[in-house]
């Protein structure tokens, strides 16, 4: 039978059940078990939930820019002529104004992603936070030359840019057109490569002939160690007046 009641030592009084509950080796490696298993389980949620935003918070966080980009490229560009009307009378093209850094540039649409941002002009960190930047001094939409355009590898920009084919369509809003280009090449280079984005693509010295436009981002998905680049032509020019290109249901 247990003794219960405590019993003097040496020590003082000590009851029986202080060596019963005495720690072991067993039951502290038990407890260290427990205490690990407890934390990686805190680690795993904590990943889960990182996980979470960057798939679904991230891209409601871009939308939600894109709308008010969106809002302010439509308020920029404003109400357009109508077209039926002939001038009164006959007067110099109106040169448009330069781009403004970090300001909606233009509409970009991918079809086959069903797909579309307002592109703003710079692609520092701060410029393609939000939205896809049009790279500074390569050429307008619809212009000779390379209208070049830098964007994130997240699921609200450029994620799936890898799932486009040779002849794909890209459709570029301006103020007063439509510019549909179709995909020639797609292509992997190293990050110092930046005679991708030159008026001619990989010859920067050579003058350009063709209207072009390029799309850039980080390759692989999650890394940034690559570029992947998507070169296209322009292969028409639509008048907003005559509606909506079909590529895009018009």
């Amino acid at each position: 039978m247990v003794q219960l009641r405590p019993h003097q030592t040496g020590e003082g009084y000590k009851s029986v059940y202080s060596e019963l509950t005495r720690p072991s080796l067993g039951s502290r490696l038990r407890t260290g078990v427990r205490v690990t298993g407890e934390v990686l389980i805190t680690f795993g949620l904590v990943v889960l939930l990182f996980a979470g935003y960057e798939v679904w918070g991230k891209s409601a966080i871009v939308d939600a820019h894109q709308n008010d980009l969106n809002t302010q490229l439509n308020q920029a560009w404003g109400p357009t002529d109508d077209p039926t009307v002939a001038p009164t009378a006959a007067g110099p093209s109106v040169k448009p104004s330069p781009p403004v850094r970090g300001k909606p540039l233009a509409g970009l649409y991918i079809p086959k992603l069903d797909k579309n941002w307002v592109v703003v002009e710079g692609v520092t960190q701060a410029d393609i936070r939000y939205a896809p930047g049009h790279y500074p001094g390569s050429a307008l939409p619809g212009q000779v030359g390379n209208f070049s355009v830098a964007g994130h590898r997240n699921r609200a920009t450029f994620w799936r840019l890898d799932e486009l084919d040779e002849g794909d369509a890209i459709v570029v809003e301006s103020k007063t057109d439509w510019y549909v280009y179709r995909v020639s090449r797609s292509r992997i280079v190293k990050p110092t490569q930046v005679e991708v984005v030159a008026p001619v693509p990989g010859e920067p010295d050579k003058k350009p002939t063709k209207r072009m436009l390029t799309l850039t981002t980080c390759n692989p998905k999650f890394d940034n160690y690559q570029r992947l680049i998507i070169h296209a032509e322009l292969d028409r020019t639509q008048p907003k007046s005559a509606g909506r290109p079909a590529e895009l249901g018009g």
